[in-house]
């Protein structure tokens, strides 16, 4: 099976967090926001990351994904059963759907102002020169990304910010007894709430985590929440069950000493002029050109 991520997104965090969790053996390729368009496209028809290839075929979404997985999978299990599955949907959807794209707007909104950022959150794992590139074009992506997301000015930031608020306070409160959101064990609420929340937290140790250096707006936004309890209840769910500190490129290799990093970087080949034409600025003028008539597919679930 082959997953098609981009690093550093909270939906595609949560595939990546149920696949290794279930430690389910399967090759990584990570993609660039904006380039990404033109290779999912080709794999689904539309846009969204991230994307599963699986026996039965190509699969879009995280929340399908994870269906898929569980199914495919079932130990250890990620779903619950009546009445919390349905309970679960309803927790997932609002995360996904509602307060993890307004979430998102406050994240990019601040990274977007820093080229090398955004290069930095995005392409981990690539090579300096290759980050270095890719920040040239941001500014020529930027409205898409904007357009994409949502991000209409400081109005919409800021509601991405009072998202973050409601989900932190949702889940200290729903998780204050057992420490879980449903049936007091981990399970894809869990994964969900947290994966959508660690966009506004410096989880440690996990593939959540923000380069460094950070723009002021960065630091300003993860400071914000640094002291709230929902905040401590993302990094202690990250610590008891993630159990891994980055993603990869590459295969996966789970062993007896537990999950292994694959191969760092991308596929080679990539490199200077060639990598900076095919990778960013073809992509990229193709994309301005569909500007005016292009519209969002919708939040990725």
């Amino acid at each position: 099976m082959k997953l098609f991520q981009f690093r550093a997104s909270p939906f595609n965090e949560k595939v990546c967090w149920a696949l290794d969790f279930k430690r389910v053996p399967h090759e990584r390729v990570s993609l660039l926001p904006g380039p990404h368009m033109m290779t999912v496209r080709k794999l689904t028809g539309r846009t969204q990351t991230p994307v599963l290839l699986t026996p039965e075929g190509a699969i879009d979404g995280s929340a399908g994904i994870i269906d898929w997985l569980d199914r495919a999978f079932p130990e250890p299990r990620l779903g619950y059963d009546e009445p919390s599955a349905t309970e679960s949907a309803k927790i997932e959807a609002w995360f996904d759907d509602d307060l993890g794209p307004r979430i998102r707007r406050a994240i990019l909104g601040c990274a977007l102002a820093s080229p090398k950022f955004f290069s930095a959150l995005f392409g981990e794992g690539r090579t300096p020169l290759q980050k270095s590139l890719y920040a040239l074009t941001i500014p020529l992506a930027a409205p898409l990304v904007r357009k994409g997301n949502g991000i209409t000015g400081s109005a919409s930031i800021d509601d991405g910010r009072a998202a973050a608020r409601e989900g932190l306070d949702f889940v200290a409160g729903r998780a204050a007894r057992s420490g879980y959101l449903l049936d007091d064990r981990f399970g894809r609420a869990d994964l969900t709430a947290a994966a959508m929340l660690a966009m506004v937290i410096d989880v440690a140790d996990s593939p959540m985590r923000k380069p460094q250096p950070r723009p002021s707006a960065v630091t300003g936004l993860l400071a914000e929440f640094a002291d709230h309890p929902g905040t401590a209840w993302v990094n202690e769910i990250y610590r008891r069950h993630r159990g891994a500190s980055a993603s990869f490129d590459g295969p996966s290799a789970y062993g007896d000493q537990g999950l292994q990093q694959g191969r760092a970087g991308v596929p080679p080949g990539g490199w200077g002029a060639r990598f900076l034409y095919r990778e960013c600025i073809r992509p990229q003028r193709r994309f301005l050109e569909m500007e005016r008539t292009w519209q969002p597919s919708g939040a990725p679930a």
